[in-house]
């Protein structure tokens, strides 16, 4: 595999940095922070470009908090300038390569692959060809973010680039915690990335037909319930010894036609599609109770993408339908 190098010259560029400002402040006018920056934009612009140009670069401290819904998690949050510039200055940059190594059927906090395009392609399949799609293989892994090795994620990045600047200031962000923060706009992209050899392994080395992975929730779809099993126990062999990740321990292996797939929100049959039944209650709590045009518009958009029209019915009027 090619290395790409002579990149850190251009997330320095001032274009750049400015590009990166305006992007990361897209529909946050209200937050303090960017606020205060906006009175010395271009000090500030300047000043982080010298940071970078003397290859002088500290992440700053954290801020965290720790949220409950839908499960509990610790949130990691840095100051917008300079971390958040400089976050977005990177991924400006690196994106194109990080979404070229991933499979295209990687999902989750990439542009135009969001959960409706995982859904209506689980869909596809599962109409389309229903002797390979009987039996699924549900996984996910183990406290996934804080448990993604930072020496093994930095010997990745090696595979892929050799710019020695890069990767220098990727170590500084990448061990400013263990594991990844969640919180930071890089850990989405690292995160798919930490996997992304392992997605290749399960599709070209394994020869996996339909293998479908949002962050680490992954579905994977046979003919044989005896197959899964045995994949499964390669899987946790290969994530263990080469990621240092733990399979959590609630897998399930199911025929498709009896269970459904519960993945990305909704429950994925041969024959149709049901809303995730935590949405659906939420959807019927929001009508009775705290109805009003935004959340009405987002549960609409959850409906629209399965057979979710009777429900819609019952407790909206909409001329849509």
């Amino acid at each position: 595999m090619k290395r790409i190098g002579n990149l850190y010259n251009k997330i320095c560029s001032l274009e750049n940095l400015y590009l990166a400002d305006s992007l990361a402040k897209k529909s946050k006018s209200n937050n303090l922070n960017i606020i205060e920056h906006n009175k010395n934009i271009d000090k500030n612009i300047n000043e982080l470009h010298d940071i970078l140009k003397t290859k002088t670069f500290k992440t700053s401290i954290y801020k965290t908090f720790t949220i409950f819904e839908p499960k509990e998690r610790l949130i990691c949050s840095l100051p917008y300038f300079p971390d958040r510039i400089l976050h977005h200055a990177i991924l400006n940059v690196l994106e194109p390569i990080f979404v070229s190594t991933f499979t295209s059927d990687t999902y989750s906090c990439i542009k135009k692959r969001g959960i409706h395009l995982a859904a209506n392609k689980l869909k596809k399949v599962l109409i389309t060809d229903i002797d390979n799609t009987k039996y699924c293989l549900k996984l996910d892994i183990k406290k996934f973010y804080p448990s993604i090795n930072n020496n093994i994620l930095k010997n990745l990045l090696r595979k892929k680039f050799k710019d020695a600047d890069l990767l220098n200031i990727l170590d500084e962000i990448i061990d400013s915690t263990d594991g990844l923060p969640i919180g930071n706009y890089l850990s989405q992209y690292l995160a798919n990335f930490y996997l992304s050899y392992f997605d290749h392994w399960l599709k070209e080395c394994k020869n996996v037909k339909y293998y479908f992975r949002y962050c680490d929730d992954m579905v994977i779809l046979s003919t044989s319930k005896a197959e899964l099993h045995s994949l499964l126990e390669e899987i946790k062999e290969y994530l263990n010894n080469k990621l240092n990740l733990e399979v959590k321990g609630n897998y399930q292996i199911f025929p498709v036609e009896s269970r459904g797939i519960d993945f990305v929100g909704y429950v994925f049959y041969h024959t149709h599609t049901k809303l995730r039944k935590a949405i659906k209650q939420n959807f019927i709590k929001m009508m009775k109770y705290n109805k009003n045009e935004k959340s009405i518009a987002s549960y609409y958009g959850w409906l629209k993408h399965c057979d979710g029209k009777n429900l819609m019915k019952k407790y909206i009027l909409d001329e849509k339908l």
